[in-house]
C-alpha cells in the first residue's frame, strides 16, 4: 500500500539456536525497536520465524533500513509489498509491483521466485512462481523472463494470512543480539584494530565499556577526541555505553626511570591490563577485550603476549588475533572507523618507545623488573584519574 512500508527483517545464525531461537528473537526485535524508537509509529512484530517493521509512507525507507541494517543478528532487509494470501491479489500487486520497478530502474526481464510457507495454500511454490510470471508478462508488455541472469527477481513468500512481494534483499551484518552474552571492557585506543576488535565482539551479542589511556600533556586533547570519535562511530552499532579515560603517564615516567629500557612497553602493557581488569570488575564485566594481533608489533608476539596475560586473572579476548592488517583495514572501512583511525593524532602507545624493544620476553625478568616499582600506589593513582564520557552514536 503506497500509504505505508512493510520491511521483512531476516534473522540469519538466531534462526538456527533451537529451541533458545524465541529468546534471540525477542532480544532482536527489542534492539530494533529500539533503534527505530525516533521514527514515530513504526510498529516491530515477530511473526513465523521473521521480524516485521511497518510505518508511514512519510517515514524515509532508506534511512530505516540503514539503520536496521547495523543491528546485529539482522541477516538482510527487503522492502516489501503486503497483500492477502489470495491468487488473483497476489497476481494484481505482483504486477503494480513490477511496472514501479520498470519505472524506477528500466528493468527488462525477471525471474520469479515463489515460497509457500503456508502449507495449507492450495497452490504449490512452482505453480505460484508459473501463474504470477504469467500475470506479470501479461500486465508487463516490456518485461521478458530470463531465468538466469535476470535483471530482477521477483520473490512471492506466501504466507499464512498475508504475502509479501519484494525484490531487494539489503545486507545485514549478522552474528547475534547485543545483550545475549554479557559485558566486556574494550580496550580502546586511537588506532586502527581497537574500534574493530570492539565491534567484532558486540557482533558476537557482547555490550562493550570501553576504556582508554592518554599520557596528556604528551598526548593532546584532540587525541582523546579522536577516540572519542571513534567510539561514537562504534556506538551506531552498539548502542550507548560508557568511555574510561585514564591517565597512564605518572605510571610510564615510573616506568622508564626505574626499569630496563627495552622491557618499557611490556611493563606499560601490563598496567594497562591490570588497571582495566579493576574497571571491568567495578562495572560487572566479564572479560577485557584488545585490538591485537598476533606478531604485529614487538608487544604482540606469542611471548609477549603470555607475558601481558599473566598480569591478570580475568580473559582476554582478542578477535583479531589472527587475522592480517589488509582484512582489519577492509574492516575498518566497511564500518565506517578507518578514516577517522588514520588521523595523525599520537596516543600513550608512542610515548617513551624504546629503540630495541624485547620481543621474547622471559616472564621472571619482567616481574624482576616489576618488583622495582610500587605497583599498587600507581595503579591506585591511575584509577583516581579516571573520568567517564557517555558516548552515543554519531547522527
Amino acid at each position: 500500500m503506497k500509504d505505508q512500508f512493510t520491511l521483512i527483517v531476516r534473522c540469519g545464525e538466531v534462526a538456527l539456536k533451537g529451541l533458545n531461537k524465541p529468546y534471540f528473537e525477542r532480544m532482536l526485535a527489542d534492539r530494533i525497536r529500539k533503534v527505530t524508537k525516533a521514527y514515530e509509529g513504526i510498529s516491530v512484530v515477530r511473526s513465523e520465524g521473521l521480524i516485521f517493521v511497518r510505518g508511514g509512507a512519510h517515514h524515509d525507507v532508506e534511512k530505516v533500513m540503514a539503520d536496521i541494517s547495523k543491528v546485529f543478528g539482522v541477516a538482510s532487509i527487503s522492502p516489501a509489498m503486503e497483500v492477502e494470501s489470495d491468487m488473483e491479489k497476489i497476481g494484481e500487486a505482483a504486477v503494480e509491483f513490477m511496472l514501479d520497478l520498470i519505472e524506477r530502474k528500466g528493468v527488462k526481464t525477471f525471474k520469479v521466485e515463489a515460497k509457500r510457507a503456508d502449507k495449507s495454500f492450495p497452490v504449490k511454490s512452482p505453480d505460484i512462481g508459473r501463474q504470477i510470471g504469467a500475470k506479470v508478462l501479461i500486465g508487463c508488455k516490456v518485461l521478458k523472463v530470463d531465468v538466469h541472469k535476470p535483471e530482477a527477481m521477483l520473490f512471492i513468500d506466501v504466507r499464512k494470512d498475508r504475502t509479501y512481494i519484494f525484490e531487494q534483499k539489503l545486507s545485514g551484518f549478522g552474528g547475534l543480539p547485543l545483550g545475549t552474552n554479557g559485558k566486556g571492557l574494550v580496550l580502546l585506543s586511537g588506532g586502527i584494530d581497537s574500534p574493530v576488535a570492539a565491534w567484532m565482539m558486540a557482533k558476537r551479542g557482547m555490550l562493550i565499556e570501553a576504556l582508554h589511556f592518554h599520557s596528556y600533556p604528551y598526548t593532546s586533547e584532540r587525541a582523546q577526541e579522536k577516540v572519542e570519535d571513534l567510539a561514537r562511530i562504534v556506538a551506531g552499532y552498539t548502542g550507548n555505553f560508557n568511555l574510561h579515560v585514564i591517565n597512564l603517564l605518572p605510571i610510564q615516567e615510573a616506568i622508564v626511570a626505574n626499569c630496563p629500557e627495552e622491557e618499557t612497553t611490556l611493563l606499560v602493557r601490563r598496567f594497562m591490563m591490570k588497571i582495566a581488569e579493576r574497571v571491568a570488575k567495578d562495572r560487572s564485566c566479564m572479560m577485557l577485550i584488545t585490538g591485537e594481533n598476533l606478531g604485529q608489533v614487538a608487544s604482540q608476539t606469542a611471548e609477549a603476549l603470555v607475558v601481558t596475560d599473566q598480569a591478570v586473572t580475568m580473559p582476554v579476548m582478542r578477535p583479531l588475533i589472527a587475522m592480517d592488517k589488509v582484512e582489519i583495514m577492509d574492516r575498518a572501512r566497511d564500518i565506517g572507523t578507518y578514516e577517522t583511525s588514520i588521523l595523525p593524532y599520537e596516543d600513550c602507545c608512542t610515548v617513551f618507545l624504546p629503540k630495541h624493544p624485547k620481543t621474547k620476553p622471559k616472564l621472571e625478568a619482567i616481574l624482576a623488573s616489576e618488583s622495582l616499582l610500587d605497583g599498587e600506589t600507581l595503579i591506585e593513582k591511575a584509577l583516581e584519574s579516571r573520568e567517564v564520557v557517555r558516548i552515543q552514536p554519531t547522527l
